[in-house]
């Protein structure tokens, strides 16, 4: 059975929202014991520069916002300079709450789609390598493990690993 959200674009009308969604998303990690994103860890600044920048999608489900993710054209902090074959899944976030069942599938379904329709072959993400749970989580949703980026440089200067996984996509 798929799940049943709709999808829109978010534009700056939405940045409370996105917040919400991300500090909700961290705060559930906090509380299931995994060293992730942290409540406040992105602003609204943050959002807006990712909606100026790229795509923002939001999921619905009955008339209210359930999840979001962004889509990025390259990603050079984690995948060096690559041929534009790819789209980038970053921020998957789904509302432990309200999202029915499914719905992080379906936030990376939608972004496959928006990636082939753009004409790219490979739908790629990064997670972090300390969430064995979040690896195995996009193993079973069809990514393959294809390196490690042990540096990711964090927006607060730190470093820290992460996997890096990709998945081939069909064009429509």
């Amino acid at each position: 059975m798929t799940t049943q959200v709709t999808f829109r674009q978010a534009d700056e009308r939405d940045l409370d929202l996105l917040v919400e969604l991300f500090d909700g998303a961290a705060r559930w990690m906090v509380r299931s014991g995994i060293d992730q994103w942290k409540p406040g860890g992105k602003s609204a600044g943050h959002f807006r520069e990712r909606i100026a920048g790229g795509e923002v999608w939001l999921a619905s489900h009955e008339g209210r916002a359930v999840g979001a993710y962004e889509l990025w054209w390259e990603d050079e902090q984690a995948w060096g300079p690559q041929p534009p074959v790819a789209g980038y899944v970053h921020r998957l976030m789904a509302d432990r709450e309200a999202a029915p069942a499914g719905t992080g599938r379906a936030l990376l379904a939608h972004a496959e789609g928006r990636i082939a329709a753009r004409g790219r072959a490979v739908a790629r993400l990064d997670c972090v390598s300390s969430n064995p749970r979040l690896r195995t989580y996009y193993e079973a949703a069809g990514y393959r493990v294809v390196g490690e980026e042990p540096g990711k440089l964090a927006a607060d200067g730190t470093r820290y690993g992460v996997t890096l996984m990709e998945r081939p996509l069909t064009r429509p």
